[in-house]
C-alpha cells in the first residue's frame, strides 16, 4: 500500500461540488492500493502516518509525528499513485489493485486511522473528487507497507 504524505496547513476534498472533508493543520494522505494489499499493509500504513516524525519540535526539527502534535488526517484514494509508468507514454493500472480489493482496504485503512486517531477524514473511493490543499513547507513524502 502507498501514501503520499503531505504536510499541510490545511486540506480539504470535494465531490461534485460538496464538501465532503477538510481539515486544519495535519497531513493530507493520497493512498494507492496495489493487488498484493491486504488488511496487514492498511494497517501498517496507518501505524506509519501516525508515528512519522515529520513535524517540528521546539528546536525545528523534525521530530514529532501527527499524533504527537494533535493534527489532522485526511485520508484521500488515488489508484493512480500504483499506477506503472515506466514504459511509454501513457501510465498502466494493472499493477493497481482491482476496484473491489481497492474499496474494501480503503475501507479497512479508515477504519483504522478512526479507531486510533480523534481527528480523520476521507474522500470518497471511485469518485472524482477536487482535492485543495495549502502544503506546509512544502514536506511531502512516499510511505510504503
Amino acid at each position: 500500500m502507498i501514501g503520499l504524505l503531505q504536510r499541510v496547513s490545511e486540506a480539504r476534498v470535494q465531490v461534485a461540488g460538496e464538501l465532503i472533508a477538510a481539515i486544519g493543520p495535519g497531513l493530507l494522505v493520497l493512498v494507492g492500493v496495489r493487488p498484493t494489499d491486504n488488511p496487514e499493509s492498511a494497517e501498517r500504513l496507518v501505524d506509519k502516518m501516525l508515528k512519522y516524525r515529520i513535524f517540528a519540535d521546539d528546536a525545528g526539527k523534525m521530530n514529532l509525528s501527527l499524533q504527537q502534535v494533535g493534527g489532522e488526517l485526511l485520508l484521500v484514494p488515488q489508484f493512480t499513485l500504483a499506477a506503472d509508468t515506466r514504459h511509454g507514454l501513457r501510465p498502466g493500472f494493472s499493477t493497481a489493485a482491482p476496484p473491489a480489493l481497492g474499496a474494501r482496504l480503503f475501507a479497512h485503512l479508515v477504519a483504522c486511522a478512526r479507531a486510533q486517531h480523534p481527528r480523520v477524514g476521507s474522500g470518497v473511493f471511485g469518485a472524482h473528487m477536487q482535492v485543495s490543499l495549502t502544503n506546509d513547507g512544502p514536506v511531502t513524502l512516499w510511505l510504503e507497507s
